[in-house]
């Protein structure tokens, strides 16, 4: 075979793998390189163990928020049940995981109810301050009391917090961000080029 017709064949067959192959997010903050986050550990409303690492084939959408929040995190799971409902079958390989930044309100039981709320197949977290701050760092979000906004007796107190959300791969890489105000649709278009 003369050398011009390998060489063509070469990078015809790299343009047939490139174009089955997925490039990963595109309309989220993609991560070049994708970063390693590691797997935290919570404790289930029962007491049983949940990882935050998605499993084999899955991703995981990471939000911080809390149950009290007026206006950010309830919207924001309401983009997920969009989210869930645009991606049909292909939404059992995600794993919605809402962890509360907000340990001394909410318990367990609260986040899980309060994320179930919103769909039943949302995972609601909280942990002790520990787990919740070491787990803050490692995706580079940030929550803090509110001290400057007076308090009200109808939410206590506010607590102001990242907003945006995170996409893990099966390999538990952070590949994308998504800032809050994208849009639903932006985490729906990448996950179902994902899956």
């Amino acid at each position: 075979m003369p050398r011009i017709t390998r060489i063509s064949a070469a990078l015809v067959a790299l343009s047939v793998l490139t174009a089955c192959t997925p490039a990963g997010p595109s309309r989220g903050v993609k991560l070049e390189p994708p970063r390693t986050v590691a797997a935290f550990t919570f404790r289930s409303p029962t007491g049983a163990p949940i990882s935050t690492a998605p499993g084999p084939g899955q991703v995981a959408v990471i939000f911080f928020g809390y149950t009290h929040c007026p206006d950010v995190c309830p919207t924001t799971l309401a983009d997920w049940q969009r989210t869930k409902a645009k991606l049909g079958a292909k939404a059992s390989k995600v794993r919605f995981l809402f962890v509360s930044i907000d340990p001394e309100r909410d318990t367990p039981e609260i986040a899980a109810r309060y994320a179930a709320r919103f769909d039943p197949s949302f995972i609601g977290l909280s942990g002790d301050d520990a787990t919740t701050t070491a787990m803050l760092t490692a995706f580079g979000a940030s929550a803090a009391r509110d001290t400057a906004t007076p308090t009200t007796t109808a939410t206590g107190y506010l607590v102001s917090h990242s907003a945006q959300l995170f996409l893990v791969n099966d390999r538990g890489q952070l590949i994308a961000m998504y800032p809050f105000g994208l849009g639903w649709d932006a985490l729906a278009g990448d996950l179902e080029d994902l899956l």
